[in-house]
């Protein structure tokens, strides 16, 4: 594999993908808390924690990311759970959008789908260039968080995947207004408000309640 993975416990996998400027460790006390019951595994994205940081932007892209997950699942030999934060719940449903029956379920927190229009996302990739240095990324990095098409939201529609979205009352309204989304549109998919509940909400105030939510979300799953 080209990025780095952190992997623990036994049982059926659940794989947790991290936002930009973040790392595998940003799922450190969620992981720890469900290894007795799961295989935990979280990885890397290029540029980020413990994986290289090559200076070629095109490295950088969601597909390249996507295949990136496809090795840590080809690895871990069982259909996951994909569970993201920020922009790797982006990828979690952009994995499920382009690589249908590979997940048996996703959990987002604080996410969204992309945007449809074309001016709209032009102007979010233009904020994330500009914000490279805020999120501590070179700004090759940064290219991970860009978007340019709208595949996830063209396949709402039909992504049945069960799906479960978190967004912290304390976070940016419009996660709260995507999951809500997402919920209407997605067929099998279910979104709920963590009161207080911040942007990096899983890390340390809510990490049992997520903990637990992800538990009771699998324990479901066929």
């Amino acid at each position: 594999m080209r990025v780095h993975v952190e992997k623990s416990g036994s049982g059926s996998s659940l794989v947790f993908l991290h936002g930009v400027g973040s790392s595998s460790e940003t799922w450190r006390s969620v992981m720890d808390q469900l290894s007795d019951r799961f295989t935990v595994a979280a990885l890397d994205l290029l540029g980020h924690g413990q994986s290289p940081t090559p200076e070629d932007p095109s490295l950088y892209t969601r597909d390249l990311a996507l295949d990136d997950i496809d090795a840590l699942i080809n690895e871990l030999g069982d259909d996951p759970v994909l569970v993201g934060h920020s922009l790797g719940g982006y990828l979690a449903l952009a994995h499920a959008a382009t690589r249908r029956n590979k997940a048996r379920g996703i959990v987002v927190l604080n996410t969204g789908p992309g945007f449809r229009d074309p001016e709209k996302r032009e102007a979010w990739n233009e904020r994330s260039r500009r914000n490279a240095h805020r999120f501590g990324v070179p700004v090759q990095a940064a290219e991970l968080n860009l978007q340019h098409d709208s595949v996830v939201m063209e396949n709402l529609a039909t992504l049945d995947v069960p799906t479960l979205v978190l967004a912290g009352s304390a976070d940016r309204p419009e996660y709260a207004g995507a999951g809500q989304y997402m919920a209407r549109k997605m067929p099998n998919c279910s979104f709920q408000l963590i009161q207080d509940g911040e942007h990096a909400m899983h890390e340390e105030s809510h990490a049992e309640e997520i903990a637990e939510l992800l538990s009771a979300f699998v324990s479901k799953l066929s």
